[in-house]
């Protein structure tokens, strides 16, 4: 699973020095273009202060109760090893001067803030809230931040503090820094900051959920030279793409291997249990007792006098449950005395597959099963060129808040054909490291990118082929976008561009 999250709200708040006589402490900027990150060092006179300093500090919150609504249906695990969120703010190069060789710095945020409706960059008169002396305002009372600038700040837990730089999120584990950094070398870079931390212990209701500030990091905003001016993209400029994004990753992919089971290779078969159309529990017994955790039922594999039974028990995502789907993880033995010959002269073998209780009284489903010999050839079977992947059920437009299950068919032009006389249903080649991206018509630009590392991107197998879902409130409305796949096979990457899947957010 891969969802783009954006910015529900975002500013900039700054004491910058206004014509040599007052900072603008007091103004708001919520609806301005881009977010500016800067320090001045004495570029500026101010009476009764001596080298003053001029300072930015960027505020952003994300919508990340979305992530905690997946949490509770089960969707996502954020202790799950491969659950990850990334801040990404784009750099907006205007010809301005940029600085270079600096780290920036984020924290969470302690307490709440106002966007405001401010959007003068340069006599900043417009008055609102947020800004650098004020965090909000609220039921008529104005909140303050405990320093100006946001710059009280503590662990998690203190009072009195507008950022937390450390906490103890596990209990088995001491406190931990929460305020990760990025070194700009060049200083024309966007920001990508890793939050996982973050963003897992507020789903979990461990850290607040106020938002994030992003800072120069400690002694470059007190040190005696200048960094002017790294500027962002804000929630409000005019380009979609640029707008800030919380990047969510996670593999919630299930390879079932119905389609491509091999001898000697433990792989896994997955049942899927419906009630009029919506996944549930099976109910097993008079009582109509659901069927709920490990080894709850059993999965029989038998063909004429070899039998074997294996544990099966409700399938997971992370540590989540999954409603009405078990799974069973085993392998099959070619060289089995009852089993070798036949395989080898046929090189499969049809099973009878049954799941069902310990004591084979009670059958929830039976079918057929292939397994196959695993693959041997004196010839290089890298060759992945020849590949057509084609979506099955991909429409023209969708709306924004779907979640889309796409269908993936793919097939080996270069194979050998294979005549029947009978009506004969063309299967997908299976691909059990199959993923995907996105791509943006109109500019070329990658909407996210092909997830090898924790596999968010990963397609799902199943007897019907491959699959995948995608969330459409992660893609900007208004634009065309097509899907691009690679093909992982025998340490050779496949990268399909013209699988003709174009389709508009509307």
């Amino acid at each position: 699973m891969f969802r783009i999250l954006t910015a529900s709200k975002d500013t900039y708040i700054t004491n910058k020095i206004i014509n040599n006589s007052f900072r603008a402490t007091d103004s708001n900027l919520g609806q301005a273009g881009t977010l500016d990150l800067f320090k001045l060092y004495n570029e500026s006179t101010l009476s009764g202060v001596t080298n003053p300093i001029e300072t930015s500090r960027i505020l952003i919150k994300f919508p990340i109760g979305e992530i905690t609504n997946m949490q509770n249906q089960g969707l996502i695990d954020t202790s799950h090893s491969s659950f990850k969120c990334l801040v990404k703010l784009s750099d907006v190069y205007g010809g301005q001067t940029t600085p270079k060789g600096y780290h920036a710095i984020l924290f969470p945020l302690s307490k709440s803030f106002d966007e405001g409706i401010g959007m003068d960059v340069a006599t900043f008169s417009d008055l609102d809230s947020t800004n650098f002396i004020t965090a909000s305002y609220i039921n008529g009372e104005v909140s303050l931040w405990n320093e100006p600038g946001a710059t009280a700040s503590g662990s998690l837990g203190q009072e009195n503090i507008d950022v937390i730089v450390s906490g103890t999120l596990d209990s088995g584990v001491g406190s931990i820094p929460l305020c990760p950094t990025q070194y700009f070398e060049s200083g024309e870079e966007n920001l990508k900051i890793d939050v996982t931390t973050i963003v897992s212990g507020t789903v979990n209701g461990l850290i607040p959920d106020h938002g994030f500030l992003i800072a120069l990091s400690g002694a470059y905003e007190t040190n005696n030279k200048s960094y002017f001016v790294k500027r962002f993209a804000s929630r409000n400029t005019q380009s979609p793409s640029l707008r800030p994004k919380l990047d969510v990753y996670y593999d919630d992919s299930i390879i079932d291997a119905h389609s491509n089971m091999v001898f000697n290779i433990t792989s896994s078969l997955y049942l899927n249990n419906y009630h009029q159309g919506v996944k549930q529990n099976i109910l097993s017994g008079a009582s109509a007792i659901p069927l709920t955790g490990n080894g709850c039922l059993a999965l029989k594999i038998q063909t004429g006098s070899f039998k074997k039974i294996f544990t099966a028990s409700q399938a997971k995502k992370g540590n989540n449950s999954i409603t009405g789907v078990y799974s069973s993880s085993f392998a099959i033995s070619s060289f089995d005395p009852l089993l070798y010959d036949h395989v080898n002269a046929s090189g499969s073998v049809t099973f009878n597959e049954v799941w069902t209780n310990f004591e084979e009284t009670v059958t929830y489903s039976s079918s057929s099963l292939v397994i196959k010999k695993e693959e041997r050839t004196f010839a290089n079977t890298t060759n992945q060129n020849n590949l057509l992947v084609s979506i099955l059920n991909l429409n023209s437009e969708y709306s924004p808040g779907e979640v889309i299950r796409v269908r993936v068919f793919v097939e080996d032009r270069d194979k050998d054909i294979t005549y029947v006389r009978k009506p004969y249903e063309k299967k997908s080649n299976i691909y059990n490291n199959m993923h995907y991206r996105i791509r943006d018509v109109f500019d070329g630009r990658l909407l996210n990118d092909f997830d090898t590392e924790n596999n968010s991107t990963r397609l799902s197998t199943d007897s019907d082929g491959m699959h995948f879902s995608f969330y459409t409130d992660s893609l900007p409305p208004g634009r065309l976008y097509n899907f691009e796949f690679l093909i992982r096979r025998n340490n050779t990457d496949t990268v399909i561009r013209d699988a003709a899947s174009k389709f508009k957010i509307v």
